[in-house]
C-alpha cells in the first residue's frame, strides 16, 4: 500500500500523455486518422476528464504519502516532474486546438518551469536545495484550474449543457484571465526561486 502514492504519480504521467494525444487528434493533427465533429467533441471531453483526474492525483499522492508515512526519494523526484508534464501536455494540446491566445502565457510558464529546473540542477552538485514554497504550490493549483477551464469549454456541449453564446464567451474571458493570473504568479515564484538560489550560492561561497 505504501507504493500507492507513487502509483498515482505514475498514473498522472500516463494521463498526461492521454490528454496530449486526444487534443492533438481533436485538432486534426493526425492526418491519417480522419475524425468527424462528433468524434472531435468526444476526444475533447475525454481530454478534459483525463486532465481533471490527473490534476486530482496531484493532491492525493502527496496527501496519501504523508498520511501513510510513505514519502520516498522516488516520489519526491517524480511528483514535480509529473506536474510539469501535465501542464506541458495541456498547453501543447490547447495550442493544437488552435488556441493561439495561450501561446504567450504558455511560453512564459514553460520558460519559468524549465529555468527553475535548471537552477535546481546547478545547485544539486553543491548540496544546495530550493525547497518548494507554499506560493509555488498555489501556482500549480492556479495553472491546473486555468487549463482545466480552457479544456472544459470546447467540450461544453458533450456534457449536455446548453450552448449559450454569452455564457461561453464569459467562460472564455474568465479562462483567459485565469491563465494570465496563473502566468503572473508563476513568473513571480520564478523570481523568488532565482533570488533564493543566488543567496544560497553566495552563502556557499563564503563558507
Amino acid at each position: 500500500m505504501k507504493s500507492l502514492p507513487n502509483i498515482l504519480t505514475g498514473g498522472r504521467l500516463v494521463l498526461s500523455l492521454a490528454v496530449l494525444v486526444c487534443l492533438v487528434a481533436a485538432g486534426g493533427w493526425i492526418p491519417w486518422i480522419p475524425f468527424g465533429d462528433s468524434t472531435k467533441l468526444t476526444l475533447e471531453a475525454w481530454a478534459f476528464i483525463a486532465f481533471v483526474v490527473a490534476a486530482l492525483t496531484d493532491f492525493f499522492d502527496g496527501w496519501l504519502a504523508r498520511r501513510m508515512n510513505a514519502t520516498s526519494l522516488l516520489g519526491a523526484i517524480l511528483d514535480p516532474i509529473a506536474d510539469k508534464v501535465l501542464v506541458v501536455a495541456a498547453l501543447m494540446g490547447v495550442l493544437a486546438l488552435g488556441a493561439g491566445y495561450a501561446a504567450l502565457p504558455g511560453g512564459l510558464i514553460l520558460f519559468r518551469e524549465f529555468s527553475v529546473s535548471a537552477l535546481r540542477e546547478v545547485l544539486a552538485p553543491r548540496g544546495l536545495k530550493l525547497p518548494v514554497t507554499l506560493f509555488a504550490k498555489w501556482k500549480t493549483t492556479l495553472q491546473l484550474t486555468a487549463l482545466g477551464l480552457i479544456l472544459f469549454l470546447p467540450a461544453w456541449s458533450y456534457f449536455g449543457l446548453p450552448c449559450d453564446p454569452q455564457l461561453l464567451q464569459r467562460g472564455e474571458l474568465l479562462s483567459h484571465a485565469l491563465l494570465w493570473f496563473a502566468t503572473a504568479v508563476t513568473l513571480w515564484t520564478g523570481v523568488e526561486y532565482a533570488l533564493a538560489a543566488r543567496r544560497a550560492l553566495v552563502k556557499s561561497l563564503l563558507l
